[in-house]
């Protein structure tokens, strides 16, 4: 399969097969010398920094493969790495809602990395990994306000079933209205 290129200068996701057996070639080879390392090199900072470098590699290959495939694991490895890193290293002082909510902050961003590289590498943006991580990010950023945002947060655990009721409700309606039988 050929790589198309649009008037815009940018590739499609897709590549030409020897191009993709290169790229995952080294990514695998670079993902064996990370972890193989990470098992005899005994380091805190090297510990902390193993997700956020598995995520750095699936990363690389996702936008030199140009595939959005790849840049999903890329981009949750990524954010969870940088939470793990963050709680581990320089937000260690932190505790209680202050620590999760820097956790659910740095979650949310490797979701929204997923989109932004999608826009940037393909032909074209990937939205849906916003829903995760917006949601993320709303539960952190209540965690961090605090009052009226951690009642209003409680209030939502309580009554997200209502979502379910209310489209299926919509279904039958619609069904009914139809006449679909």
């Amino acid at each position: 399969m050929a790589t198309q290129i649009q008037s815009n200068g940018r590739e499609r996701c897709g590549n030409s097969e020897a191009r993709h057996r290169w790229l995952a070639g080294t990514a695998l080879i670079a993902i064996g010398l990370f972890v193989l390392i990470a098992q005899f090199v005994e380091s805190e900072t090297l510990g902390l920094l193993f997700l956020p470098g598995l995520g750095l590699i699936f990363l690389l290959w996702g936008s030199l493969a140009r595939s959005v495939g790849l840049l999903i694991p890329g981009g949750i490895l990524s954010g969870i790495g940088l939470g793990v890193y963050l709680m581990g290293g320089p937000l260690s002082h932190l505790e209680g809602e202050a620590e999760g909510a820097a956790f659910l902050i740095s979650f949310a961003a490797g979701w929204a990395l997923i989109t932004l590289l999608s826009a940037l590498v393909c032909q074209e943006a990937h939205w849906w990994p916003l829903i995760p991580g917006g949601i993320m990010a709303l539960i952190g950023g209540a965690l961090l306000a605090g009052g009226a945002a951690l009642t209003a947060l409680e209030w939502a655990g309580k009554a997200w079933p209502l979502i379910f009721i209310g489209f299926g409700l919509y279904l039958l309606l619609r069904h009914a209205r139809d006449g679909d039988g």
